[in-house]
C-alpha cells in the first residue's frame, strides 16, 4: 500500500479513486488506516463477499486473500483486471497508470466513428 500512497495523487489526477478492500474488520482497518495515514478509502469485508463478488481468491493455507487489483469504470465495468498468483504478485503503480491513461484516452475520443 505504500506505492499507492506515494502515487495517490496520480490516481487523482487521472480523476480515479483507489479502494482497497481487506478481510480485517472495520476497527482493524480504522486502526490501520488512522496509524498510517492513508489518503484512500479502505473497505473492510471480513465476510468475503466483496471479494467473491470480483473473484479474488481466498487460501486458508495461505493465509488469506490472493492480491487482486481492478479498474472499474463509473459504468461499473471491469476494464483491467489482475488476479495475483502469490502476495508478492501486484502489478506495478506504472501499469495501472497506464490503463487509467487508456480509459481517459477512450473518453476524450468520444463514441466510435465507424456508423457514419
Amino acid at each position: 500500500m505504500a506505492q499507492l500512497r506515494h502515487k495517490y495523487s496520480e490516481f487523482v489526477r487521472r480523476g480515479a479513486e483507489v479502494l482497497v478492500v481487506g478481510p480485517d474488520s472495520q476497527e482493524a482497518f480504522q486502526q490501520y488506516w488512522q496509524k498510517e495515514n492513508l489518503p484512500f478509502v479502505g473497505l473492510a469485508d471480513p465476510t468475503h463477499e466483496v471479494a467473491g463478488r470480483y473473484g479474488q481468491e481466498v487460501r486458508l493455507l495461505r493465509l488469506g486473500r490472493l492480491p487482486a487489483l481492478m479498474v472499474i469504470d463509473p459504468a461499473g465495468m471491469v476494464r483491467y483486471a489482475h488476479y495475483g498468483s502469490s502476495m508478492a504478485d501486484i502489478p506495478p503503480t506504472s501499469e495501472v497508470l497506464a490503463v487509467l491513461d487508456s480509459l481517459q484516452a477512450e473518453e476524450s475520443a468520444g463514441p466510435d466513428q465507424e456508423g457514419r
